[in-house]
């Protein structure tokens, strides 16, 4: 057995566990908070969330067993994941919703570049990640929405 089949889904999982984890905690601050009317239910982020980190694990499997340009692909992919880490942390644990914003904005740049350094080691891993940065984008305008009602 390949170490990457354990080693990539690990870190997606550790990525969103420890994500879910700071926003867990930030729940009853997110609650008191004003939100836009097109602010998507709880359990519509939870699936798209989940749905978005599966995508990021078959483009992480299919990237790695292509076997080119790995490194810098590679570190690229952990800096998208501390990114993603991060912003739960800066919103749901410092309640720092500007701050969350440009962060947000560096890690829709992270998947941004990834998706176009995949296209040439593989188109399908590079399109397995559009829904994250859609979702990312509209997520921050949520952010930003949020932080000028509050």
């Amino acid at each position: 057995m390949k170490l990457n089949y354990i080693i990539i889904p690990l870190i997606v999982f550790l990525t969103a566990f420890i994500g879910s984890f700071f926003t867990e905690r930030g729940m009853m601050w997110y609650e008191t908070l004003e939100l836009p009317s097109f602010t998507p239910p709880g359990f519509v982020i939870s699936i798209a969330w989940t749905i978005i980190f599966f995508l990021c694990l078959i483009s992480g499997l299919i990237f790695w067993n292509k076997g080119k340009k790995r490194k810098r692909i590679a570190l690229l992919f952990l800096l998208n994941a501390l990114l993603n880490i991060l912003w739960s942390f800066i919103f749901f644990n410092q309640h720092l919703i500007f701050l969350s914003i440009i962060e947000m904005i560096l890690l829709n740049i992270t998947t941004l570049l990834l998706i176009y350094r995949l296209i040439p080691v593989s188109r399908v891993a590079s399109a397995l990640l559009l829904p994250y940065f859609l979702w990312v984008g509209f997520a921050t305008y949520l952010a930003y929405s949020i932080y000028l009602l509050n």
